[in-house]
């Protein structure tokens, strides 16, 4: 009836609200995730340690000072420092032009940007043999001027910059195209020019996802197995990366020492972890 009044009686207010999915239902879904990771991720990152120390802390030790072994994380860090520097300039660089500016070709370059995520890394090694193997098409005219690229330092490069390519350009393009021109055409409009403009206003408002794209691309510089190992020769000591040794180890049977090494790899990843939550946590409360 029209102007009718609607009364509500106490009991009708202390009535929680209506909640679309039944609290057994949501801890039931709640518990499959949990058993789930704790069945694929936790247990065998636990097995990893329990193997490692299984022959005590002093076997566990040696095998991380052994020569081989430091020179492989040695190896790992410097292509990391090389890999990502590099995949940071460019995804700001692509980042930038996909969002900021319309030209023919936008959504080709997107699309190459995320071919790595579509490739595997193993015929990613294997482009780079065919380009510059002894055999390739490169190959003879580069052995003739005394450069090698691959089973040596720059083949690697080449491959883990391949394969962690779309990480901070995926991760710019979409935080920017969000953002619009505005505050750069604001500030051109009063007589910025383009670095100034880039330092001063762009790069404050991505820092938090061109941080977040680094750590990302950090990680998979580090863990990358399949085109390293192509391209690698696994030469030991000298072109063998930490994931590469681990596979070494394990093949010669030395399981405690392959584990010991491999703990190393889950530490840092652990830690890539607690820096991505620590970059998140600033990102959402700089909001």
């Amino acid at each position: 009836m029209a102007g009718a009044i609607t009364v509500f009686s106490k009991e009708d207010a202390k009535r929680p609200k209506h909640n679309t999915e039944q609290r057994g239902i949501q801890w039931l879904l709640i518990g499959i995730a949990l058993l789930f990771i704790g069945l694929v991720v936790v247990l065998p990152l636990v097995s990893v340690f329990v193997e490692a120390f299984r022959k005590g802390a002093g076997m566990y030790f040696k095998a991380l000072v052994e020569p081989d072994a430091l020179s492989a994380l040695k190896l790992t860090l410097i292509i990391a420092l090389i890999a990502v520097p590099v995949n940071t300039v460019f995804g700001v660089a692509a980042a930038w032009a996909i969002s900021k500016f319309s030209f023919k070709g936008k959504n080709f370059l997107i699309t190459l940007i995320d071919l790595p995520f579509a490739v595997s890394p193993v015929i990613a090694g294997l482009v780079y043999i065919l380009l510059f193997g002894a055999q390739g098409y490169l190959g003879p005219w580069l052995g003739e001027q005394g450069i090698q690229i691959v089973f040596a330092i720059p083949g690697i490069v080449l491959a883990t910059i391949f394969v962690t390519v779309p990480f901070v350009a995926r991760e710019l393009i979409p935080l920017m195209q969000a953002q619009g021109v505005q505050e750069e055409e604001a500030a051109a409009s009063l007589g910025a020019r383009g670095w100034s403009i880039f330092w001063k206003v762009t790069l404050p408002n991505i820092k938090w996802g061109l941080l977040y794209g680094i750590i990302l691309s950090n990680a998979r510089a580090m863990g990358e197995f399949g085109a390293v190992s192509v391209v690698s020769g696994h030469i030991r000591g000298q072109t063998n990366t930490l994931p590469l040794h681990v596979e070494i180890l394990y093949n010669e049977y030395q399981f405690s020492a392959a584990f010991a090494v491999a703990s190393l790899l889950v530490m840092l990843a652990v830690l890539t972890l607690i820096v991505k939550a620590i970059v998140e946590w600033k990102s959402s409360s700089s909001h």
